[in-house]
């Protein structure tokens, strides 16, 4: 998964993880009632500052604030950009 964005400063690329489509009972969701995802895959990561290097690196699985970031549509695929300080923790 190669992306020809690169993030600038401390920020980060990442690529959300599909939406649960059933509960762990068992129960299908609907596609009115699916939860925005909170996890998902870093595909590029910025330089950092000259304070804070980047704790973050490509291909880890992070999660995130469920209104962090900014969407955007890049070759058809969804991706969210962020600061770093937006990642919750790496899983």
């Amino acid at each position: 998964m190669s992306v020809n964005i690169k993030p600038l400063a401390d920020r980060v690329l990442i690529e959300p993880m599909e939406a649960e489509t059933k509960t762990a009972s068992g129960i299908i969701i609907p596609d009115n009632a699916k939860e925005k995802p909170q996890k998902g895959i870093v595909v590029a990561v910025g330089n950092g500052t000259k304070d804070e290097p980047m704790t973050v690196k490509k291909n880890d699985t992070v999660l995130y604030g469920k209104y962090a970031g900014t969407e955007l549509k890049y070759e058809g695929k969804d991706y969210l950009i962020m600061r770093e300080s937006d990642i919750l923790a790496i899983v």
